[in-house]
């Protein structure tokens, strides 16, 4: 055996032969070294700010002392979670979590829809691109804003709802002192504030509709309903389908900012 390596390599060891699917991934990182850089950006911000901070997570099975840290704080596992789920306002606290999430869900997303496909079936470029636009700019307006807004808007007294009911005769109404009416004014103002900007997914998927669908429906004498019906609600049922899965991910992520 020591003869023949030394006839074949002059007495130098071979190199091992690596198999096939380590030579293509070497291959392909050697070819596209400057992709797999660029793909380092996202796991490094990743690493930094999504998984390294789950290290304070141990806190909540903690009964953490901050002069004793995060380590030498004792133990207690589930302790503060069961203290939570028998108290007695866990039950209203999900039930009421759950209630703004769905309703928010299923009130939000066919606005989302139904905006974008009028947007789309504007016939005038410009009102169309107007009509974005307005409906857009709400999302940039901070909690804080909005809610000073909702308040203003139903106060009791100089308050555009009441100063509208005043002058139909009627007596003016104090929404922000009703609970059965916190809900809605939560899920409608939050409508107002995203609806603009849910639906430019929606306006995306609208654009690649191939335009000759359009005129060999307006040929055979479709109607505006008819082509929204047939045309356009199919083309963005998947971006549709693929947005409500997401969405009902966050059904309980309600943020206490605004309430």
């Amino acid at each position: 055996m020591a003869q023949t390596l030394s006839a074949a390599g002059g007495g130098a060891a071979r190199k091992p032969i690596l198999p096939n699917h380590t030579q293509s991934v070497r291959s392909r990182v050697t070819r596209h070294w400057q992709l797999y850089i660029f793909l380092l950006i996202p796991l490094v911000f990743l690493g930094a700010f999504k998984y390294a901070p789950m290290f304070g997570l141990q806190i909540a099975f903690r009964d953490y002392n901050i002069g004793l840290g995060v380590w030498g704080s004792r133990w207690v596992g589930m302790k503060y979670f069961r203290t939570f789920i028998n108290s007695f306002e866990f039950p209203r606290l999900l039930r009421n979590t759950l209630a703004i999430g769905v309703y928010s869900l299923l009130v939000g997303l066919p606005c989302q829809i139904i905006l974008a496909l009028s947007i789309n079936a504007c016939r005038g470029r410009v009102l169309s691109k107007a009509a974005q636009m307005v409906t857009y700019a709400p999302y940039f307006i901070s909690s804080v804003i909005l809610v000073t807004i909702v308040m203003q808007f139903l106060a009791v007294r100089g308050g555009m709802l009441n100063n509208v009911r005043a002058m139909l005769g009627m007596q003016p109404i104090n929404l922000m002192a009703r609970p059965g009416a916190f809900r809605h004014i939560y899920v409608w103002s939050g409508v107002w504030q995203e609806t603009g900007y849910g639906a430019v997914i929606y306006i995306a998927a609208l654009a690649g509709v191939n335009p000759e669908l359009y005129e060999a429906a307006t040929i055979d004498g479709a109607s505006v309903l008819q082509r929204i019906w047939h045309i356009d609600m199919p083309s963005i049922m998947p971006v549709a389908v693929i947005l409500l899965i997401m969405k009902c991910g966050g059904i309980i992520n309600v943020g206490h900012e605004k309430v």
